[in-house]
């Protein structure tokens, strides 16, 4: 059997202002915008640059509860890990862009991780995980 994740949705308050973040801040690449008239939303659709794997879903809260979680999707954890080639070019990148860090940089057995907050709050790790870690990872 092989299953993989395709897709991860974080609730945005508005799309416009959601794509101009990841695409300007984070330089991710906007895959997908597309109007569905039939639920009269946008299924808008990002990804990190070079990536092949899981894409993120920027959904638009529609509802007072929805609207209650946005920067605050998984109660204040770290929410989603973006895996870098070049931990330092990424975070000065980000640093020169306005991106907020709360936590700095530190070398752990894995790798070098920061984390930092998107536009609503929403807590991410940037990490360069150890070449060796990432090849005992595929191996597992």
């Amino acid at each position: 059997m092989i299953q993989s994740i395709v897709h991860v949705a974080i609730v945005v308050k508005d799309y416009d202002e959601a794509i101009e973040f990841y695409t300007k801040k984070l330089n991710f690449t906007l895959v997908e915008d597309t109007y569905q008239p039939e639920q009269d939303k946008r299924w808008v659709v990002v990804s990190p640059p070079g990536s092949v794997g899981t894409t993120l879903v920027l959904a638009k809260a529609s509802t007072p509860e929805q609207e209650e979680f946005i920067g605050n999707q998984t109660g204040g954890r770290v929410f989603l890990f973006l895996n870098t080639d070049n931990f330092w070019r990424d975070y000065e990148d980000m640093r020169s862009k306005g991106i907020e860090f709360i936590r700095e940089p530190i070398e752990q057995p894995y790798g070098t991780v920061a984390v930092f907050k998107d536009l609503y709050g929403n807590q991410w790790d940037l990490l360069e995980l150890n070449k060796d870690h990432v090849i005992s990872a595929i191996i597992k």
